[in-house]
C-alpha cells in the first residue's frame, strides 16, 4: 500500500480574530478575501478558500482529494457540512457590526450526491435569509464545477454581543 502525506500550515487564529473584532464583519471578511488577513485554520484542513464576499453572501471553494475520504471511498460528509456551515456563518458575519460575534445553533444538511477526489472544485454558496439582532437565519448550497447540486443546508445562528 502506498503511503501518502499532506502537510497543513496555518497562521495564529487568535491574533487574526482579535484584529477582526475592530472591524465590521463585512470589512473583516473582505480582508480575508483580499489577503490582508489569513484564511481561517479550518480552511487549511480541507483546502478551502473564501473566494467571494458581499453583504449577507459568501462563496467558499475547495478541491477535495482522497485525503478527505471516509472508509467507503468517497469524500466524508463532514467536509460538505463544514463547507456549508462555514459559508452560512461567514454570510451571517458580513451582516454584523464590529465586536459582535455569532455561533451556529443548529445546522441541517441534505446530502444529495457523492463527492469524490475526481469531482474537482466544489463551491459552497451561503446567504442570509433573515438577519437579526439576536438570531439570524441562513442557507447554503454546495455545487460542483458544472453547477450540479451536491448538498444543501439551512442554519440558525445566535448573535453574540459583547
Amino acid at each position: 500500500m502506498a503511503v501518502r502525506e499532506k502537510t497543513i500550515t496555518w497562521e495564529d487564529p487568535l491574533a487574526t480574530a482579535e484584529a477582526g473584532r475592530e472591524l465590521s464583519g463585512l470589512e473583516y471578511m473582505t480582508g480575508i478575501v483580499e489577503g490582508r488577513f489569513p484564511q481561517p485554520p479550518i480552511a487549511a484542513h480541507f483546502g478551502m478558500t473564501l473566494k467571494i464576499i458581499g453583504p449577507g453572501d459568501v462563496i467558499f471553494a475547495a478541491t477535495p482529494d482522497e485525503s478527505l475520504y471516509n472508509p467507503i471511498g468517497m469524500v466524508h460528509g463532514g467536509v460538505a457540512a463544514t463547507m456549508l456551515d462555514s459559508a452560512i456563518g461567514c454570510a451571517v458575519h458580513t451582516t454584523l457590526p464590529a465586536g459582535v460575534g455569532y455561533t451556529s445553533v443548529e445546522l441541517k444538511v441534505n446530502f444529495l450526491r457523492a463527492i469524490h477526489g475526481h469531482t474537482g472544485e466544489i463551491r459552497a454558496h451561503g446567504w442570509v435569509v433573515k438577519p437579526g439582532s439576536r438570531i439570524a437565519f441562513a442557507e447554503a448550497d454546495l455545487r460542483d464545477a458544472d453547477g450540479k447540486l451536491l448538498a444543501t443546508a439551512s442554519s440558525t445562528c445566535l448573535i453574540m454581543k459583547p
